[in-house]
């Protein structure tokens, strides 16, 4: 039962970003290379904020303290990120033929990005909570809550989802000068991570349900930005 349940929580969790890596970035080196320069950016943000909670030590039973400055050095990283992408497009331009498109369409050089924060931010959130999935029991039967699991990796694809979302929306607002675009990620990072600290009160509906709403309206936000359209949308999906 052990083992069903580590499967089960690992394809919810990385399920969808494996499906979306392999459809649309394996096929291209230069994407590849990209996602691993977005992980590893996020993980620079990470070691940033985990210095900030370890040097504040009044601060450190303080769960949202730690949440707010993560966020910041988060979104601190994904500009970071930006920049660079943005001044290295001839040099990447120049590496292969290939990666015209991916010059060409400046919101895929933000897909990639964000799916690459995204995925490493779910591996680190959620892989102590698949190991402890493994055995050698489940919880719920003498302590704890039998949903945990299950809501740590709905929360972890969601988060995946979001980074994803918000990279196309942010580069866009930074290229358009669009401040509205750029308050939008910071305030919906903020709240979503904000959600999270209901968790501990294992009222995980109430985290679940809004942080879903967000990753839909995100979603169709990040689709309009792209210049998505309801007849572009129809053509995808090939409904008539």
């Amino acid at each position: 039962m052990t083992v069903m349940e580590f499967f089960g929580c690992a394809f919810l969790a990385f399920g969808p970003p494996f499906a979306m890596f392999l459809f649309t970035i394996v096929q291209d080196p230069v994407r590849i290379i990209i996602l691993i320069a977005a992980a590893f950016f996020w993980l620079l943000s990470l070691l940033l904020s985990s210095l900030l909670w370890f040097a504040v030590l009044p601060l450190r039973k303080y769960l949202v303290f730690g949440a707010v400055f993560s966020v910041i050095f988060q979104e601190s990283f994904r500009y970071i990120i930006y920049k660079i992408l943005r001044k290295a497009e001839n040099g990447l331009q120049k590496i292969t033929d290939d990666s015209a498109t991916l010059i060409d369409n400046k919101h895929i050089l933000a897909y990639v990005s964000g799916l690459g924060f995204g995925i490493i931010s779910g591996a680190f959130s959620l892989v102590n909570v698949l190991a402890d999935a493994v055995g050698p029991a489940t919880m719920g039967l003498k302590a704890g809550n039998e949903m945990f699991f299950l809501t740590s990796s709905a929360t972890t694809l969601c988060f995946i989802l979001l980074h994803t979302f918000w990279s196309v929306i942010f580069f866009n607002g930074f290229d358009t000068k669009n401040k509205l675009q750029i308050a939008y990620v910071l305030v919906t990072h903020l709240l979503a991570t904000c959600l999270t600290l209901l968790n501990r009160y294992h009222i995980y509906s109430a985290s679940l349900i809004p942080l879903y709403t967000i990753v839909f309206v995100t979603a169709v936000y990040a689709f309009k930005v792209a210049g998505g359209s309801y007849n572009s949308f129809r053509r995808c999906v090939c409904l008539k």
